[in-house]
């Protein structure tokens, strides 16, 4: 009888087989990383000539914002070169407009001179229209009923020695003599034909100053020294004082205002029309009279008025004339005597002291602005 065998599991050929098949996976495994490392390797390849080509496209951009940038500075540059030349063209064209404008203001002068010399020749032929009156101690023709007073006063050249360059003398006499025509009044005030208050500064300009004899001397000091030069025209004067001085609410004000001047180079028409407007209270009367005192400072070797001072005293016939005041023409005669006098009491230069302020100033509705 036969015995019979064992059988083993992990037997010698059992394990050939595990074997061989562990060395196949193996094969498979080194097969397949050696294709895996190839394709890693064109991936790489492959990503390292994209970046490049990136690259290559961003180093094209930024020569194209380069190029951007210096394309937009050349424009700014150019802009800028367009408006320096349009400012350029701009101050020509001014410059052009302004010869212009002085071409039409000679060929207006031109034609204005004309007239005058029409006028006067047409004066020469008949009656004088200006009476010379003689002086007296207070303004010839001239009501004194006015309770306040405003001088507008031309300071320009023609009203100034040209020795010294202060106010004539005798202008300053006038004025002084026509002070003196009122005793008293409620409130003085001193303007130059600009309408700059010449007395007061800016603190207590537009108000009424308090009438008394330090006052007075003041003013009349102030004008003597008064250096600021005023166009020859008064009309802005004019209209300065009834602007800022006349009070129609106060029923007792009976203002009177005085010009002094000596020459008008305007026109008669539109200062008429202006003034009549502006002196007009809501009930139609006037807010001031207005009267008027003409200097021959301009005199011809004729012995006439020139041209300028014979507009002057036109415009202020008439202005007088439609506001209830009136206009007096002073002669020549009397004047050096009157400008000795006062250059005796304000020798030129004229000492070095500053005139004590008058100390109450009150405005147009009365109130006090400064105490004494």
């Amino acid at each position: 009888m036969k015995r019979k065998r064992s059988t083993e599991i992990f037997s010698l050929s059992f394990l050939d087989v595990i074997c061989c098949g562990f060395g196949a996976i193996i094969l498979l495994f080194v097969i397949t990383m050696g294709k895996k490392t190839t394709e890693v390797t064109n991936l790489r390849i492959a990503l390292e000539r994209i970046i490049q080509q990136r690259m290559l496209q961003i180093n094209e951009y930024d020569i194209a914002i380069e190029e951007t940038s210096i394309l937009v500075k050349m424009e700014d540059t150019k802009e800028k070169d367009k408006k320096i030349v349009e400012e350029d063209l701009d101050a020509v064209i001014a410059k052009l407009q302004e010869q212009i404008n002085d071409k039409e203001f000679s060929k207006d002068k031109f034609v204005t001179d004309i007239e005058d010399l029409e006028e006067e020749l047409a004066a020469r032929q008949t009656d004088p229209e200006i009476e010379q009156k003689p002086e007296r101690n207070t303004p010839v023709g001239v009501s004194v009923e006015s309770n306040h007073i405003a001088f507008v006063i031309d300071t320009s050249g023609s009203m100034r020695d040209p020795n010294t360059r202060l106010v004539w003398g005798y202008v300053i006499q006038k004025f002084e003599e026509t002070l003196e025509s009122y005793p008293e009044v409620k409130g003085i005030q001193l303007l130059d034909a600009n309408g700059r208050f010449i007395v007061g500064g800016r603190s207590m300009g537009s108000a009424w100053m308090k009438d008394n004899k330090e006052t007075r001397d003041y003013m009349v000091r102030a004008l003597r020294l008064y250096q600021y030069d005023s166009e020859s025209n008064p009309v802005p004067g004019v209209a300065q004082a009834i602007r800022r001085l006349a009070n129609p609410k106060d029923e007792e004000m009976k203002m009177g205002i005085y010009v002094f001047g000596d020459e008008f180079t305007g026109k008669s028409e539109p200062v008429l029309n202006t003034l009549d407007k502006l002196n007009k209270g809501k009930d139609g009367e006037r807010l001031a009279v207005i009267n008027a005192i003409g200097f021959p400072n301009l005199i011809r070797s004729t012995l006439s008025l020139s041209q300028s001072g014979l507009k002057f005293a036109n415009l202020m016939r008439e202005l007088t004339y439609e506001h209830g005041g009136a206009f007096v023409a002073l002669e020549r005669e009397s004047l050096k005597a009157r400008s000795r006098e006062i250059d005796e009491r304000f020798p030129a230069p004229i000492p070095r002291r500053e005139p004590r302020m008058p100390s109450i100033i009150f405005g147009p509705g009365g109130r006090g602005i400064y105490g004494p």
